[in-house]
């Protein structure tokens, strides 16, 4: 019986994957008739032995990677640039909707997953992934298939005093991240990530490469912070470096509720965005155990300082005296040793890990995010703490604006959340259950503390960031019944009032709007008679 039954199995695998899928084969066959595919070995159907270890390699989130998650037709892994234009063309042809991966961080999965009944392909960016400094000139062209580690760590191998302003997982890919804007503990120095972006190269709906110059400043000032899938795919991007000090200090200061945790963290609200631009103090919150093994608060300090311990020590002192700063709480090191320091994965080993494209930690997660405007007044926070207790195990991670982010017009890039906000929040809860029920109660919890943040945060709209994609926030119906009227509320809480810009912009670079996905910003396209409903 054993025998007949692992028989019927294999037979099972050998025809299933005999049966080959029409929709891909059609666009197999599109791809072998451009001249510049000499072969497609890097496109992957769901025939393909290793379709699904390319498809989960960089997924992090479970959440979108159950056995009922919609799946692609197929992955593509481009090796040039003209892959890339094959692609975008093949999908169009053949009415295939497209979604664009970098690095997998895509907290909603919507770079390789979709919510719609039409066929798609996933174009992963992961084999174009170089990054060139140029010599002398502070610059760097680098591939949205790298990831912010491997830019890390080339740029100081031009200098030890240059770096870029990014975010703190190395793991993160280039594309993504700057496509939103680019938080990083540089930011009130130097801004964000796109903040310092001076050209790139995007394949668009029609498969032209593009540069600064022939795409015009439109569509350039939309792909820096505008979000990623919505105008074209840029395959890379020109930075400016910037200058990091031989020696920069660090400190981790954690305090419980019970050691006063809660005033320092009031305190923070009010110096945080004011204090040297040098100095960046971003704040987590998170229950922990406490010495009688009681579930508390715990108030996170995690800063970085442009410059030496001496230094460091003089601006807390006279900025927030109150933390109880020691010099032994703080560490010197060198700009990318700091990478290492704030990437829980990467502590202590050597910079050589930041080239590495190890697996993600996997988990089921669910994330949201803030902003705030006016402090939250202080007789409220044990409020707040009593929600936090109320979850498992969240985390909630504050960090500060001021500095160069209040000085940079809020249009200037496609990013708006600038002047006025003192602070952004990011809300996560991750769990390893993959039953529904620990799913529904995460997912019923997170929904319950944003609902309940409410009065605290900005509001008119209630902004978010739209690297943390949250579907809670609204979805596109389908390519069809689209509209601008309709994708306003969401497109307000991402991007303010350059929401309309953006649309404007995709109504001339993508009219038919092919980069179509869940929260993609759709076309708005001006008549004659100057109507503003999105279509003529």
């Amino acid at each position: 019986m054993t025998q007949t039954l692992h028989l019927f199995v294999l037979l099972t695998v050998l025809i299933s994957s005999a049966v080959s899928d029409p929709l891909a084969d059609n666009f197999l066959r599109c791809l072998s008739q451009n001249p510049n595919v000499t072969n497609t070995d890097f496109v992957f159907t769901q025939n393909n032995s290793e379709y699904s270890s390319i498809l989960e390699s960089t997924i992090a989130n479970l959440k979108y990677s159950t056995p009922t998650t919609p799946k692609p037709l197929a992955v593509i892994t481009p090796l040039t640039y003209s892959h890339v234009q094959s692609a975008i063309l093949c999908s169009k042809h053949l009415k295939f909707q497209i979604r664009i991966r970098s690095g997998g961080h895509d907290s909603a999965g919507l770079s390789y997953t979709s919510s719609y009944q039409s066929p798609f392909v996933v174009l992963d960016l992961r084999e174009l992934r170089s990054v060139t400094i140029e010599s002398g000139q502070n610059t760097a062209w680098v591939e949205t298939g790298a990831t912010l580690g491997e830019l890390y760590y080339w740029v100081p191998q031009e200098s030890p005093n240059l770096g870029f302003p990014a975010g703190t997982c190395p793991t993160v890919g280039v594309g993504g991240h700057i496509s939103g804007g680019g938080f990083g503990m540089k930011m009130r120095k130097y801004g964000l990530a796109a903040d310092n972006v001076i050209d790139a190269m995007i394949v668009d709906a029609n498969g032209k490469i593009l540069d600064r110059k022939s795409m015009g400043e439109d569509l350039f000032w939309a792909i820096r912070g505008g979000g990623g899938g919505s105008f074209g795919v840029v395959v890379a991007w020109k930075v400016n470096l910037v200058y990091v000090p031989e020696k920069i200090s660090a400190f981790t200061l954690s305090k419980t509720i019970e050691e006063g945790g809660s005033n320092l963290f009031n305190k923070w609200q009010y110096i945080s965005h004011n204090v040297s631009r040098d100095l960046f103090i971003r704040v987590r919150i998170q229950p922990v155990l406490n010495e009688s093994g009681n579930r508390t608060i715990e108030v996170t300090f995690n800063s970085m300082f442009l410059g030496n311990v001496d230094k460091l020590m003089e601006t807390i002192t006279n900025g927030f005296p109150e933390l109880g700063l020691q010099e032994k709480d703080c560490s010197e090191m060198s700009w990318i040793e700091t990478v290492l320091y704030f990437d829980n994965y990467t502590v202590g080993r050597s910079i050589d890990v930041l080239k590495e494209t190890n697996p993600l930690p996997k988990s089921y997660s669910i994330g949201k995010s803030d902003y705030v405007k006016e402090p939250i007044p202080e007789e409220k926070l044990e409020e707040i703490w009593k929600w936090c207790l109320e979850g498992d195990w969240p985390i909630i991670v504050m960090e500060p604006h001021g500095g160069k982010m209040h000085e940079i017009d809020d249009t200037i890039i496609a990013y708006p959340h600038r002047k006025g906000y003192l602070y952004n929040v990011h809300y996560t809860e991750s769990w390893e259950d993959d039953n529904i029920e620990a799913s529904e109660k995460h997912i019923s919890w997170m929904r319950k503390l944003y609902e309940k943040m409410t009065p605290y945060v900005a509001k008119n709209p209630r902004a978010a960031y739209v690297n943390y994609r949250d579907l809670d926030l609204g979805e596109n119906d389908n390519v069809d019944n689209e509209s601008y009227l309709n994708a306003m509320k969401l497109g307000n809480k991402y991007f303010g009032d350059n929401f309309r810009r953006l649309a404007l912009v995709k109504g001339v670079v993508d009219p038919d709007n092919f980069f179509f996905f869940e929260q993609s910003i759709p076309p708005l396209i001006m008549c004659e008679e100057k109507s503003d409903i999105g279509s003529c």
